[in-house]
C-alpha cells in the first residue's frame, strides 16, 4: 500500500471501510439518478486529495522522505524532501498509488477532476499561469469579455472531445494526464505566508526578500516534514503578486506591501534583498566551516589515540587552513551585518523623520485653526468680560428683590420658639400628673380589697353562729 493511500485511509472519515465500494465504483452514473450521493463522493475524493497534497503525499516527482529517515551530512539534522503541495499530477502513478487489492483503482476519479475544474477548485497549470481570471466563478453577463479566454476554450474543447470520443454515455471519463493547481491549498499557503511575514509588526527591511531568501524562509509553511517544490513557489508568487496583491515581485526581489509605503520595487529594495541573501549565505558557510573544524579536531584526537602521528599532523594542518578561512568569513559576515544594521538604522531614522514632518504639519494646521497666541489672549479676555457681565446681572437682580425687615423675622422666630416651649411644658405636665395619679389608684384598690375581705369574714361568722344555734335546738326534740 502506498503512503498516499495509507494516509487517506487512516485520516479521512469519508473513507471508512463500508464506504470504499461506493467511492471506488463508477458513481458518475449517479449524477442524474442520485445527485446527492454523487456530490458526496466527489467532495470526499476532492477533500482527501487536497489534504494529502498539503502534507506532501501526492507528488509523483520523487519519493517522499519521512522526517528523520535521512539526515544531513553536515549538521546531522533530518533533511526535508521537496514535494508538490499545491500541484496535483493526474497520471498513471496516481491511479497506481490509489489502487486497493480488493477494489482495484477508483473508476470515477476522472469525473472528480472534471467537477473540480468546473467549480474552479482545481485549475490546469498552464491555464492558471496565462489566465488572470481563471479563479473567478462563472457569472451571467449580457456580454462576457472572458468568453474566449484560454480557460473557457479549453473547457469547451474538453466537453466537445468527450462527446465525440465516448458519446453521450454518462459513465466516468478517463483520467487525463495533466497538472492541476489545488486552489484551496494555494490560498491556504498564501494566507499563512502573509500572516507570518507581516503579523509581528516587522520593519520595512523585514518585508523585503530575495527569491532565494523567500524560498528558504517559507519552504515548510504547510508541513514541517516536507518543503514546497520550486513549481509550488512559482505559482505562489503568481498568486501573491497577481491575484491577492499582497506582494510586489520583479522576478528577483519580493516586497510585501505595507500601508504608507510605495508598492514598487526600487533599486534600494533590490540592494537590501541582496545584502540579506549574502548574510544568509555567509552564515551557512560559517556554520559549515565550524562543523569542519570540529570534525578535523576529532580526527586529530583519534589519530593521536591510535598513535598515528602523520594523520594527526595532516588533520591539524587542514584544521589551520579551515580556521583561516573561517576567520575570513567571520570578518566578512561581521562587516555585512554592520552594514545591514546601519541600513536598518537609517531606514528607522527616515521613518522617524517622516513621522516628525507629518506631526509638524498637523500642529501647524491646528495652530492655523487656533489663530495664534494673540487670538487666544483675545478669546480669554472676551471670556472674562462675559463672566463679569454675568456677575453684574446677578447683582442687579438681587437689588430688585423685595426688602424684608430683619426685626420682624426675629420676632416671628421668638414667637415660634415660645409656642414650642409651651407645648413641650404642657406635655411634660400631663406626663407628671399621670405618674402622680398611679399611687392613689393603687391605695384605693387595696382598701376596697380589704373591705371586701372583712365583709366576707363577717358573713362567714354569721353563718357559723346560725348553724350552731340550729344544732342545739334540734337535740331536745330528738330526745322527746
Amino acid at each position: 500500500m502506498s503512503e498516499l493511500l495509507d494516509y487517506i485511509l487512516k485520516n479521512e472519515d469519508a473513507f471508512r471501510k463500508n464506504r470504499l465500494p461506493s467511492l471506488y465504483s463508477d458513481f458518475a452514473l449517479q449524477k442524474k439518478t442520485n445527485p446527492d450521493g454523487y456530490a458526496i463522493n466527489v467532495a470526499a475524493w476532492e477533500q482527501a486529495l487536497n489534504r494529502a497534497a498539503k502534507r506532501g503525499y501526492t507528488s509523483s516527482r520523487g519519493v517522499r522522505v519521512r522526517s528523520g529517515s535521512t539526515t544531513s551530512q553536515k549538521s546531522g539534522t533530518p533533511r526535508r524532501k521537496k514535494t508538490d503541495h499545491l500541484i496535483l499530477r493526474t497520471d498513471e502513478s496516481l491511479l497506481r498509488d490509489l489502487e486497493l487489492p480488493d477494489l482495484g483503482r477508483p473508476v470515477a476519479l476522472g469525473a472528480v477532476f472534471n467537477e473540480s475544474m468546473q467549480k474552479r477548485n482545481m485549475v490546469p497549470l498552464p491555464v492558471y499561469r496565462t489566465d488572470p481570471a481563471c479563479l473567478k466563478k462563472n457569472q451571467w453577463r449580457i456580454v462576457d469579455p472572458g468568453a474566449l479566454s484560454p480557460w473557457n476554450v479549453m473547457s469547451w474543447g474538453l466537453r466537445q472531445l468527450k462527446g465525440v470520443v465516448i458519446g453521450s454515455d454518462e459513465s466516468a471519463p478517463k483520467v487525463q494526464v495533466q497538472e492541476l493547481v489545488l486552489v484551496d491549498n494555494l490560498k491556504d499557503a498564501a494566507d499563512m505566508i502573509v500572516k507570518k511575514a507581516t503579523g509581528h509588526k516587522p520593519s520595512k527591511l523585514d518585508l523585503i526578500y530575495s527569491k532565494e531568501n523567500f524560498i528558504e524562509q517559507f519552504a515548510n509553511i504547510l508541513h514541517d516534514a516536507t518543503e514546497l517544490s520550486d513549481a509550488d513557489f512559482d505559482i505562489l508568487l503568481v498568486y501573491l503578486s497577481r491575484d491577492s496583491g499582497a506582494i510586489s515581485y520583479d522576478g528577483k526581489t519580493i516586497k510585501f506591501k505595507s500601508a504608507g509605503d510605495s508598492a514598487d520595487i526600487t533599486q534600494q529594495d533590490s540592494t537590501i534583498a541582496s545584502i540579506k541573501t549574502l548574510v544568509s549565505s555567509m552564515t551557512k558557510q560559517v556554520e559549515g566551516l565550524e562543523q569542519k573544524v570540529a570534525e578535523l579536531t576529532a580526527s586529530a584526537k583519534t589519530a593521536l589515540t591510535n598513535k598515528n602521528r602523520i594523520s594527526a599532523l595532516s588533520a591539524i594542518k587542514s584544521k589551520k587552513l579551515v580556521e583561516h578561512n573561517l576567520q575570513q568569513r567571520l570578518n566578512t559576515l561581521a562587516q555585512l551585518e554592520e552594514v545591514y544594521s546601519k541600513i536598518e538604522q537609517a531606514a528607522d531614522q527616515i521613518e522617524i523623520v517622516q513621522v516628525m514632518e507629518a506631526s509638524t504639519g498637523v500642529l501647524r494646521g491646528l495652530h492655523t485653526q487656533i489663530g495664534g497666541a494673540e487670538r487666544v489672549e483675545d478669546v480669554v479676555e472676551e471670556l472674562r468680560e462675559e463672566m463679569s457681565k454675568v456677575d453684574e446681572v446677578g447683582s442687579i437682580m438681587n437689588e430688585t428683590a423685595p426688602v424684608i425687615d430683619e426685626g420682624e423675622i426675629d420676632e416671628e422666630l421668638e414667637a415660634l420658639e415660645e409656642t414650642g416651649r409651651e407645648t413641650k411644658e404642657k406635655i411634660e405636665a400631663e406626663e407628671t400628673r399621670k405618674k402622680l395619679a398611679e399611687p392613689d389608684s393603687l391605695t384605693q384598690a387595696s382598701g376596697e380589697a380589704s373591705r371586701q375581705s372583712q365583709a366576707d369574714t363577717n358573713t362567714e361568722a354569721q353563718l357559723t353562729g346560725r348553724l350552731s344555734n340550729l344544732s342545739v335546738e334540734d337535740r331536745p326534740m330528738a330526745a322527746k
